[in-house]
């Protein structure tokens, strides 16, 4: 048994791909099959490399892995050829040659008698031999097929066209390549866009046509964007890979695409080990599902807090790589993202929080530090630098220990301490716990920074 992913390469992939490939995956590992890659590339004009390339490392970077593939259809154009000639030859497809200025006029007159518009055979009998090549499609009878979504669907064979299955430059069009791959790969569940379900009908008869078993079909209705309209750029119809330049983790954004129209009970989290034993065709809903931002933040803090650091870490690598940071200038990471996690939304969030340890800066922020370094911070900063370098071993609680003293013979609250502790270390007042941020920052670098804003305030009373 297998299922497949078949994403034309004429750009990014994008929620709506990533959630289709997601679900044929799952289907595949439920029933311990293949799921294949491939790759729909027959579009000459409109494919490219670098839509191939968004598509394979969005996959690879959200984990959807493929047994089979990648399998380009550029590089089947003879089998296509040969299909296409067998049908000819049964008389099951003929040349067409009809004009341009001739199909539009046939439809607008169509149209106008309230028809619905197909082609009208003109060239069925003509016996041609060139032009464009149609199928011709059973005059009789209907097509009805079960769909694991949409439940039972049947159109009359009298709706339907003699549709084109090679163009006049020979390049074979999209209902004839997929009828013949899905044939060739052995392809027992088309999971795809609902868009698709009107070609269904179409590629069904091809396949009685050449005497080929027909798959199973299930149709994936449409994500909408949280106001009800089609899913755009404003509400997240991005690259894929968009996301995890935003900081998300691929877990987060998986169970996050799972619930997108399916679900098991109230359930909200997911490992992908319960996706994969709970995942069912028959519940996914038949209707569109709403993209929401928020949820999608939400879920990605919950994972950020959950998952083990080590998982961080792995994924925290580009983002950090991203800043420069070298994570041999500073303290252990992992603790560094344990740290960090119950106050990180986003794996950008965690870096960006991870600068002030590894790296030096220049200036402090300027609206902050002169709100923050005032002439009577000054000796609270000189006698931090004092006691803290007294310190030898250099902890969170030992620190503690410090700022408190200082608060304790000053007779000042922790926020007179700290708030300036906490604008030397970072340069822009931003940071989690001040001690352990400080013991993080390291001895050397935390009292060269005190020294830092001790300059500043010198430099503001010359």
């Amino acid at each position: 048994m297998k299922s497949r992913f078949a994403p034309s390469p004429t750009g990014y992939l994008h929620i709506g791909g990533a959630r289709t490939a997601l679900f044929a995956w799952l289907w595949a590992r439920k029933n311990k099959s293949s799921f294949v890659l491939r790759i729909e590339d027959t579009d000459r004009e409109r494919s490219t490399k670098e839509s191939v390339n968004a598509i394979l490392d969005g996959l690879e970077w959200i984990g959807l892995d493929y047994d089979e593939g990648p399998i380009y259809q550029s590089d089947r154009f003879g089998r296509y050829n040969e299909v296409i000639h067998e049908l000819l030859s049964n008389s099951q497809a003929y040349y067409c040659d009809c004009s341009k200025e001739r199909l539009e006029s046939m439809r607008e007159s169509q149209i106008a008698n309230k028809e619905k518009p197909k082609y009208d055979g003109c060239c069925r009998e003509k016996s041609l031999k060139s032009g464009v090549i149609r199928f011709r499609n059973p005059d009789k009878g209907s097509v009805t097929f079960r769909d694991f979504v949409k439940g039972e669907v049947s159109i009359e064979n009298s709706e339907l066209d003699d549709l084109i299955i090679s163009r006049s430059d020979g390049t074979p069009t999209y209902n004839l390549t997929v009828v013949v791959d899905d044939h060739d790969m052995q392809i027992d569940c088309v999971i795809r866009g609902d868009d698709h379900i009107n070609n269904t009908p179409k590629q069904i008869n091809l396949y009685e046509a050449l005497d080929w078993n027909i798959p199973k079909f299930a149709h994936v209705p449409m994500i909408l964007g949280s106001d009800g309209s089609r899913l755009s750029k404003r509400h997240g119809a991005l690259n894929l890979l968009s996301y995890r330049d935003e900081g998300f983790l691929p877990d987060a954004l998986l169970n996050y695409l799972v619930r997108l129209g399916w679900s098991n009970g109230d359930q909200e989290i997911f490992s992908i080990d319960e996706m994969i034993e709970l995942f069912e065709l028959k519940n996914i809903n038949n209707s569109p599902a709403s993209f929401n931002q928020e949820k999608l933040e939400w879920l990605n803090q919950s994972y950020i807090k959950s998952l083990p650091s080590t998982h961080l870490v792995e994924h925290l690598g580009w983002h950090l790589e991203k800043l420069n940071i070298n994570l041999e200038d500073g303290p252990d990471i992992y603790v560094v993202v344990d740290f960090l996690k119950e106050r990180s939304k986003s794996l950008v969030d965690m870096a960006q929080s991870c600068v002030m340890f590894y790296q030096d800066f220049e200036d402090f922020d300027e609206a902050q530090a002169h709100k923050i370094f005032k002439s009577k911070t000054k000796e609270v900063l000189q006698d931090l630098e004092s006691r803290l370098s007294e310190i030898n071993d250099w902890n969170a609680n030992n620190i503690h220990f410090v700022i408190e003293s200082i608060c304790e013979s000053r007779s000042i609250g922790f926020g007179k301490v700290g708030q300036p502790l906490r604008l030397a270390l970072s340069g822009d007042g931003k940071s989690g716990s001040i001690d352990k941020s400080a013991q993080f920052v390291g001895k050397k670098r935390t009292l060269s920074r005190l020294n830092m804003a001790l300059s500043w305030i010198n430099s503001q009373n010359n």
